[in-house]
């Protein structure tokens, strides 16, 4: 076999090779190489190879696996023998497909080279399979590796029998006290030579027995098919439809959260983080659970819609871009909260559990801090997004075992529970819906959409999928009103301040309480425009008893009028400003009479009327005309982390982001070049004085030749360019460099030696 380096293969390759490669090992551009030299080196580096083995399936890490044994990594091996050589380690249950199969990714990730007779594998590839390759222990001298093997095999007793079997069966480590006193079933193994002692208590089976009791099949039975799963088929429009229902309830949720941090400000830990027991009462607000309100924490502040204020108490608050973000419509929200969780470099599954030091993890600590976990979620998502539109696989566990088949290595420890947490956290925001993933979560996913700014697609996507909103609700007789579906936008804002949800889900539940509509009336409305949007939104009557309550609140709402001089109340009713003076409750207000009906305080007017309700009074502001004014809290807000960045609701664009890779494979063949060039000119350079030099560089002008030129640049480091000139004076040589084509300058006096280079 006629053995070829990792280089020389790679210069065989074309172009879109390379550019795969590099689009498949992303380290190896990292800085971009110089040439195909630098490249290769970088592709036999362990920590790489260690990286790329992460991304290999099964059937690929097996073949990897025989090629190690069978000493591709030191020598080609000839793949094409069905008895030898690779395939013969695996034995007859990896047929030739399938060992094709597995040599493909290796192939295409520079880790093995070479045409199928004459496979190379990188050396750092042993490193990274192990000690023990398919559980084998090493090949040793004496009895084991004589042909007295098979006798010693057979004079061993059921008990010896039985400690080799499961040696053989990997690992070929084992631990026990007789290993170093020679007693016991160990002990005698140990002493004819079928086990090796380590140490005082650790023995190895050697490779040579094992390989004896495997008979035809040295690495062990192979199973190398997928997992077979159930699979359960489903309406796609229905798994929509579920998903389109999820996210609206996922964005309620997410309104409550943003209502309790902008009233209550949680403060932050010392330590960083969100409290245990703000969370508790985040959950209780929202009302949900509180691994749900961790993940709306954690998405909500990797989309900068919440952040700490800058105080020396610093509070979790709601920021600026929420606001914002706020305004847009629902599929548009929707779209910026899945693109946020998509990529949150966190595992907010983690918050609740205790760390490493026993202490519990916090929500928007940095104790979820995980930046491998966009990539991990996008590798779970996309496993769904394999199967026809409307497929799931049975159940969680079921995809961790696919997942586990198509990517052993990847996921370390909590590889199971990431596949959990990750499809609850999908299901909850409505990317995931009856274990399939919906439309909306496909588009997501999209690499032509993956890198846009503004995510519109996601967003129509989500519209699809949306019911039409209604214009119409049913008032009942019990001072509630029924929407059966989705409110549009208008309805929804006006119900908001009338009314509050008592219970959502298809049918969403609202009801009306003097607290509500005082709200209402406190905006600026009157009790002929509540009834009046409840006459044009109703499909059912107006009901008596929701009309007196209106009556009612409007008869007593804005008796009292208050302005913020520091402040004043007035009122016509004498008796009534009495009955305020002599209540209960009042005297810590600060009220004074000034005149028959006024009175003032020096507190502040939303104080005042705060503790006039609480009182039971039914107060309201004015303005210096005498409008009602609205004074209702808005709540406070925190600087942005991105300052002047708007939350993504706009038009899809490009961030900037465009894939490099054919730019990166253009510099590595021109690096590539420029090295055979500074090989081709060894002992042809001339060191020549800066008249030489302008001599040389103008007959190259002239010529239309390109030079090499060796120079010192203005640290005093060495540097050489393989150069076109294209003028030469003033000091300076300006011409097109070889390597990328742009124009370079280069000072006449720092140049040290010049030589043609031949074309």
């Amino acid at each position: 076999m006629v053995q070829t380096s990792l280089v020389e293969w790679l210069r065989g390759q074309d172009d879109g090779f390379l550019a795969a490669l590099l689009r498949a090992r992303p380290d190896l551009a990292v800085p971009p190489p110089g040439d195909l030299t630098v490249l290769a080196t970088r592709a036999s580096i362990r920590a790489s190879v260690q990286r790329a083995c992460e991304e290999l399936g099964t059937v690929a890490l097996t073949v990897l696996e025989a090629l190690v044994l069978a000493g591709a990594t030191r020598s080609p091996v000839d793949g094409t023998s069905a008895t030898a050589g690779p395939r013969g380690w695996l034995g007859p249950d990896v047929d030739g497909p399938t060992f094709t199969e597995g040599v493909a990714p290796l192939r295409d990730r520079a880790l093995v080279w070479g045409p199928d007779d004459a496979l190379s594998a990188v050396p750092a590839a042993a490193e990274v399979i192990g000690p023990f390759p398919a559980g084998l222990g090493r090949e040793v001298a004496g009895p084991a590796a004589t042909s007295e093997l098979d006798a010693l095999l057979a004079d061993t007793t059921p008990e010896e029998r039985k400690v080799i079997e499961v040696l053989a069966k990997g690992p070929p480590i084992g631990r026990s006290r007789s290993a170093g006193d020679g007693s016991g079933a160990v002990g005698a193994l140990v002493a004819r030579g079928l086990l090796l002692r380590r140490d005082a208590d650790t023995v190895e089976l050697p490779r040579q027995v094992a390989l004896a009791l495997r008979g035809d099949r040295p690495m062990g039975p192979l199973d190398l098919s997928r997992p077979d799963v159930p699979l359960r088929e489903r309406d796609p429009s229905v798994v929509d439809g579920t998903g389109a229902g999820a996210a609206l309830e996922f964005l309620r949720r997410v309104d409550l959260v943003l209502e309790f941090l902008a009233a209550d400000g949680p403060g932050v830990l010392r330590s960083g983080g969100f409290g245990v027991r703000d969370l508790r009462r985040a959950a209780k607000e929202a009302g949900t659970d509180e691994a749900t309100a961790a993940l709306i924490l954690e998405i909500l502040h990797g989309a900068d819609l919440i952040g700490e204020s800058e105080s020396s108490t610093p509070e979790w608050l709601p920021t600026p871009t929420s606001d914002i973000w706020g305004s847009a419509p629902e599929e548009s929200r929707w779209a910026v909260l899945a693109r946020t969780w998509l990529e949150l470099p966190r595992l907010p599954g983690l918050v609740g559990r205790r760390d490493d030091a026993d202490k519990p993890i916090t929500a928007l600590s940095d104790g979820p801090r995980r930046p491998p976990a966009p990539r991990d979620r996008r590798r779970i998502l996309q496993s769904l997004a394999d199967l026809p539109a409307g497929t799931s696989v049975g159940s969680a566990p079921d995809l961790a075992r696919i997942l586990a088949w198509a990517a052993p290595r990847r996921g370390g420890r909590l590889r199971d529970e990431l596949v959990g947490w990750t499809v609850a956290e999908a299901t909850t925001i409505g990317v995931v819906a009856l274990d399939a993933l919906t439309t909306a979560g496909r588009v997501l996913l999209d690499p032509a959409t993956r890198e846009a700014r503004n995510p519109t697609a996601v967003a129509a996507a989500l519209h699809t999928a949306l019911p039409a909103p209604i214009e119409e609700i049913l008032l009942q007789a019990d001072l509630t009103a029924v929407a059966p579906g989705r409110l549009s936008a208008d309805l929804a804002h006006e119900l908001s301040s009338l009314a509050e949800v008592e219970s959502a889900g298809g049918a969403t539940v609202y009801r009306f309480t003097e607290r509500s509509l005082r709200r209402a009336l406190d905006t600026g409305r009157t009790a002929e425009d509540v009834k009046d949007v409840l006459e044009r939104r109703s499909r059912t009557p107006v009901p008596q008893t929701l009309t007196y309550l209106v009556d009612d609140v409007a008869r007593r709402h804005g008796r009292l009028r208050g302005a913020a001089v520091a402040c004043f109340l007035r009122s016509d009713d004498e008796v009534l400003l009495s009955e305020v003076l002599a209540k209960e409750g009042t005297a810590e207000l600060g009220l004074r009479r000034i005149a028959p009906t006024v009175l003032v305080s020096s507190l502040p007017l939303a104080e005042v009327l705060d503790g006039l309700r609480a009182a039971g009074f039914s107060p309201a502001a004015e303005d210096a005309g005498g409008a009602v004014l609205d004074l209702a809290v808005r709540g406070r807000r925190a600087e942005s982390r991105r300052r002047g960045a708007a939350p993504r609701t706009g038009a899809v664009g490009s961030d900037g982001t465009a894939d490099r890779t054919d730019e990166l494979v253009e510099r590595l063949r021109a690096g590539d070049a420029l090295a055979g060039v500074r090989d081709s000119v060894v002992g042809r350079r001339e060191a020549t004085g800066s008249t030489g030099n302008l001599a040389s560089l103008q007959a190259a002008v002239r010529e239309g030749r390109t030079v090499w030129i060796g120079f010192v640049d203005s640290h005093g480091v060495a540097g050489d360019r393989v150069l076109a000139p294209t003028s030469v004076g003033g000091g300076v040589v300006e011409g097109r460099d070889a390597l990328d084509g742009e124009l370079r300058r280069i000072q006449l006096h720092r140049i040290t030696s010049i030589a043609p280079v031949e074309r």
